[in-house]
């Protein structure tokens, strides 16, 4: 039998052995742990494992200087001669439990904390030192920590918040703080807890067994006091004495019930609002206080005197609780100057459990007065807005409508009526700024428009300031002014192979008029047609059917129907539409398969034929690819100017259009007028020459006394500047002379009458003069005569 040894407990364990073999009758347990069995005078022996121990206890938190003892190891293997080994594996061997070899004896080399860890678990085995030999199996034992009390309770926040309803009964539950406590809660009373309340009586109470919050006092009102800071304890042991504790805060906050009413500070209030205030507009706000928050504060006011109800509402701002007083209907100085009406307030969200409670009802009432100021107001229209109707045939000059409005003062200014002219920009209307009589200017057209909404703008005469305006819609009756037409472009189409009374299309009509009675369009051909007939469906619809059997793309291919379409309003208008009919070939079923007459034309040609067009064709064109390339030829070769004597005055030949009027670069006829002015920099702008020298800048020719020098000057200088581009045209400035042999033709410098005047010279001017002659020479010949 082997012995353990715990020094911390000093304590003896006797340990049992892990496999204790149950014995049957008959047979008999030795001490050298040999199990034998007795079978037909045959003796079995069977070898019973030799370790006596299965698990070890070792006190936590050891403060010896030495390695703490664990315990010791021996098998009945061990002789006592030193050939047994003992080995240790498992959790912490070498570096937190060490064995020694030879004894078996096991040490803990630190401190163990059983809140880390509890249970180590380790293994065991004996091997002879000179052969290696296993003398005994691996086998698995623990060491348990023992506990001892050194953790204190701990709260899992250092902070609470909780809330609990005021006026709640007594023992109504507010929050529960647990705390937990690292210790051993299976050993002893390491972890035996005890809630008590440090901070918060006799308000609150904390059952000591669980640590649930309670209320201590009954009717506690939050408008009183709303906050409350609880301070708990946890403490082991039991809560006896020398036992660890922990505290931890809980913040209690009464949440607001509904037991306080609204009260009006003041039962009076007094306001005053213009005669002109909108309606809907604010005139004034009153305020009741209720010590409640939140939800339970919201008040609903209300108007109770029928004097106030008619002509007043109030509304409640749910932002600031305020009664918002507005005008129900418009109000009037000269009828009523001052109101007096009732406002009561009242919970939104009342709580039955305070209604009949000994405080006064859940509602308050206050006088509210009223008094309404005069202002000068604008015209007031009779009605608002005006609808008046017209027919659209209507001449222009006709009457429309009549407007009316009146000063509303005692004064009753007289009133003058305009049309707002951004209303009516086609200026269709007018109206009179006395009587407020509309007529039109123009015709209407309801197909145009329908509806024409104009404003009237009424002005009191003596303060123009004042104006009032009304809309008048003015809406434009139909009268029967339009024809029906096809409603969509039909592309009709009729087979060769059709036959007599065949439907090839379904027609119908629209009208952009709209009777009272609806629309019925009468469908008819306007005169007898040989290959087709309508069929009018009596739905606004028509059938247009074959006449004939057998139609033929050669003889015509294209056919014109004309369809007579016909209202049935007043007066009745008609029109004639053209269905245009292709015919074409189809199908044996029906379906088209080729409406082209080329096609037909071309399907008659043989080969050779369409060949030898097609050859004729290329040649054509070759001609003239061939003729339009000679031509270019020869306007390249073609000089600018045929000849010296063919230069004419201002006649300048080149391809380019040029600049038009704008193009005053070329030439510049204030140079001519005053030389000495001319700018000699201008470039032209139609384009930018390659500059081969250097620009030259030539001084101006001084003292000409005539343009002919002058041109004969710039002549020079022209041909003599290698600066100047060869531009593409030619400018030719003739001068005309000091005088014309046939002096001046114009009447105006002549000193006589016309006439004084002859005219016989003309017909010797040439034929250039011959009309010319003709009209003055006629002229005296007849006066002679």
């Amino acid at each position: 039998m082997i012995t353990n040894h715990f020094l911390g407990l000093l304590m003896l364990f006797i340990l049992q052995p892990i496999n204790a073999l149950p014995v049957a009758p008959g047979n008999t347990v030795n001490l050298l742990g040999t199990l034998q069995e007795k079978d037909d005078g045959r003796i079995l022996q069977r070898s019973k494992r030799g370790w006596m121990w299965n698990q070890f206890f070792l006190l936590e938190e050891y403060t010896g200087n030495d390695n703490q003892y664990v315990g010791k190891l021996h098998s009945n293997m061990d002789r006592g001669d030193g050939n047994v080994k003992y080995i240790l594996t498992g959790d912490g061997v070498g570096s937190l439990f060490l064995i020694d070899e030879n004894s078996g004896d096991i040490h803990a080399t630190k401190r163990l904390d059983r809140e880390e860890r509890a249970i180590y678990t380790l293994h065991a085995k004996v091997v002879d030192k000179r052969t290696n030999e296993t003398l005994e199996a691996d086998t698995e034992f623990n060491i348990k920590i023992h506990d001892i009390n050194d953790n204190e309770p701990k709260f899992s926040k250092d902070l609470y918040f909780a809330s609990v309803p005021e006026m709640s009964d007594v023992g109504t539950s507010v929050i529960q703080v647990t705390a937990t406590d690292a210790d051993d809660q299976t050993y002893g009373n390491s972890a035996k807890l005890v809630y008590s309340i440090l901070q918060g009586q006799p308000y609150f109470s904390v059952d000591s067994d669980n640590g649930t919050i309670r209320t201590a006092l009954p009717n506690m009102d939050r408008e009183t006091k709303e906050n409350y800071q609880v301070v708990i304890q946890a403490k082991d042991m039991a809560g006896q004495m020398g036992g660890l504790s922990g505290t931890t805060t809980v913040s209690i906050t009464l949440s607001d019930e509904n037991d306080s009413p609204p009260r009006f500070a003041n039962h009076t209030f007094r306001l005053s609002t213009l005669e002109s205030a909108e309606v809907g507009a604010a005139i004034g706000r009153i305020k009741a206080n209720d010590a409640d928050v939140g939800r339970n504060a919201e008040m609903q006011y209300s108007i109770v005197d029928r004097n106030g109800q008619d002509m007043f509402t109030i509304i409640s701002d749910q932002n600031t609780q305020e009664g918002v007083i507005r005008v129900k209907k418009q109000l009037d100085y000269e009828k009523q100057r001052t109101y007096s009406f009732k406002v009561e307030v009242t919970n939104t969200y009342l709580d039955p459990r305070f209604m009949y409670s000994p405080n006064p009802p859940f509602k308050d009432d206050a006088m509210v007065r009223v008094t309404i100021e005069d202002v000068d107001e604008p015209p007031v229209f009779s009605r608002n807005p005006y609808i008046i109707e017209v027919h659209e045939d209507t001449a222009a000059g006709s009457f429309v409508g009549v407007v009316s409005a009146r000063d509303p003062d005692a004064d009753n200014n007289p009133v003058k009526y305009s049309i707002d002219r951004h209303t009516d920009l086609e200026r269709l209307f007018n109206i009179d700024s006395v009587n407020g009589t509309i007529t039109t200017l123009k015709g209407l057209d309801r197909e145009m428009s329908k509806w024409h909404n104009i404003s009237v703008v009424a002005t009191e005469i003596s303060n123009p300031r004042q104006t009032t305006r009304v809309p008048v819609f003015i809406r434009v009756l139909d009268v029967n002014d339009n024809a029906p037409e096809f409603a969509m472009y039909y592309e009709t189409f009729v087979c060769e192979n059709v036959q007599s009374g065949q439907l090839i299309q379904t027609i119908s009509a629209v009208d952009t008029d709209e009777p009272l009675v609806g629309h019925k369009f009468v469908f008819s051909i306007s005169s007898s047609n040989p290959n087709f007939t309508i069929v009018d469906n009596e739905d606004n619809t028509a059938r247009i059917l074959t006449r004939r059997a057998g139609f033929s793309r050669r003889e015509m291919n294209t056919y014109l129907l004309p369809v007579v379409i016909s209202d049935n309003d007043y007066p009745i208008q008609s029109s004639t539409s053209t269905l245009t009919v292709n015919v074409c070939a189809c199908d044996s079923r029906g379906n088209m398969q080729s409406c082209n007459t080329e096609a037909l034309l071309s399907a008659g040609l043989s080969t050779g034929a369409l060949v030898a067009i097609l050859l004729c064709v290329i040649i054509l064109l070759m001609i003239v690819v061939l003729f339009a390339a000679l031509r270019r030829q020869q306007r390249k070769k073609e000089p600018l100017i045929i000849s010296k004597e063919d230069v004419r005055d201002n006649v300048v030949s080149y391809n380019d259009e040029g600049g038009g009027e704008e193009d005053t670069q070329a030439f510049d006829i204030g140079t001519l007028r005053n030389p000495e002015v001319m700018d000699a920099n201008k470039l032209r702008r139609d384009i930018i020459p390659e500059m081969l020298f250097p620009f030259q800048r030539t001084s101006p020719i001084k003292d000409n006394a005539d343009v002919r020098e002058f041109i004969h000057g710039r002549l020079h200088e022209n041909d003599s500047d290698p600066t100047a581009p060869p531009y593409d045209s030619l400018a030719t400035y003739a001068y005309e002379g000091s005088g014309s042999l046939a002096e001046s033709l114009s009447s105006l410098e002549s000193g006589c009458v016309e006439g004084d005047q002859e005219y016989d010279y003309l017909s010797n001017w040439g034929p250039p003069f011959k009309k010319l002659a003709d009209m003055y020479i006629g002229k005296d010949m007849v006066r002679e005569t």
